[in-house]
């Protein structure tokens, strides 16, 4: 079976509605909630999402909490990378 949409992608569904920069918005969306993500427990590239926020591991069976499109918002890995920082930092002066 061929291609259907060459440039649209998986928007293709909504046809000529909704306006093409839209689409493009939704298409990027789409694409990021319905990828595969790397667990962080198995290293497997196997997080599905199940639900809003709700990300699962197909290979160790573990649920994760997430963003609602993808597994990692920025505001996490920010905050993340700020706390270790901070452990390091603390380590340091200990």
């Amino acid at each position: 079976m061929g291609k259907r949409t060459k440039k649209v992608g998986i928007t293709g569904k909504y046809g000529t509605r909704y306006g093409s920069t839209l689409r493009k918005l939704v298409r990027k969306i789409e694409v990021s909630q319905h990828s595969t993500y790397r667990c962080v427990f198995c290293g497997k590239d196997t997080v599905k999402r199940k639900c809003v926020g709700i990300w699962s591991c197909g290979s160790c069976r573990k649920t994760i909490a997430g963003g609602a499109y993808t597994l990692a918002t920025p505001s996490a890995v920010t905050v993340r990378s700020t706390i270790g920082r901070l452990r390091r930092m603390a380590q340091e002066t200990s």
